[in-house]
């Protein structure tokens, strides 16, 4: 789906206690992975979320702050945030798909509700057009599935 394309998105809701949310980001592009997150805050404020933030060098840090939280944290979900622009060399791919198989093989793994938000983009124009202050902002749009994530992890609990 293009950013284009996303969808109006209803406000968030989650039955049950508010909850404590871990925000991972990699702020190497501060203002990028900023706009993210002021979309997610506003994501998770509309349902009580607590948050935390805890910041890493960069993206390829995101796996291994994701396993660490796991292991140490109590947590109800988890929203990893940053960006990767698409440089002269093979760096872009090898941090990308790093990163992506990371998570995913953490997600697969222990079922933790995530929130996935790594904007690999070509250009920094098209990475600012995604954390912008409306509907397309990723940050919200990562916030959003992992509300949804945390709903069927209480479901499939009960």
């Amino acid at each position: 789906m293009s950013t284009k394309d996303s969808p109006e998105r209803a406000r968030a809701a989650l039955d049950g206690p508010a909850p404590r949310v871990l925000v991972i980001q990699a702020p190497y592009y501060a203002d990028v992975v900023g706009g993210m997150l002021r979309g997610a805050r506003a994501v998770l404020d509309e349902i009580g979320a607590r948050v935390d933030v805890a910041d890493v060098a960069g993206a390829f840090e995101l796996p291994a702050a994701l396993r660490m939280a796991l292991r140490r944290g109590n947590w109800d979900g988890f929203l990893l945030l940053g960006c990767v622009v698409r440089g002269e060399t093979d760096h872009y791919t090898f941090i990308c798909d790093a990163v992506c198989q990371g998570v995913m093989a953490l997600s697969v793994e222990t079922g933790a509700p995530l929130g996935f938000g790594l904007l690999t983009v070509d250009t920094i124009e098209q990475a600012i057009a995604r954390s912008r202050d409306d509907r397309m902002n990723k940050g919200a749009e990562a916030a959003h599935a992992m509300v949804q994530q945390i709903a069927l992890a209480r479901r499939f609990a009960s």
